[in-house]
């Protein structure tokens, strides 16, 4: 098994609600980082916690890059540090 570092946040959407969120130190080594979002936050809700959105965070060319929901990537793009609140295990 290998462990993930990830961020289990919950912040107020423009809308007033609540979303909460994930966001993985993860990058695929085989380049499907799609799969590899979803094989995550499929494991972020099977250890009871509640995912609306996620998206992975990883280095590329010296930046922070950021792969998922949209939102939540243009969200995270401005300015969003690493706080990594659990491990997950894959």
């Amino acid at each position: 098994m290998t462990q993930i570092n990830m961020a289990h946040l919950r912040e107020r959407s423009t809308s007033g609600g609540w979303i909460n969120f994930a966001v993985f130190d993860a990058k695929s080594t085989s380049g499907n980082n799609a799969a590899l979002l979803h094989q995550l936050t499929r494991a972020a809700i099977n250890s009871g916690l509640q995912v609306d959105q996620s998206a992975l965070a990883y280095s590329s060319g010296g930046k922070i890059m950021f792969e998922g929901d949209p939102h939540l990537v243009k969200h995270l793009a401005k300015g969003w540090h690493a706080q990594w609140t659990h491990c997950i295990s894959i």
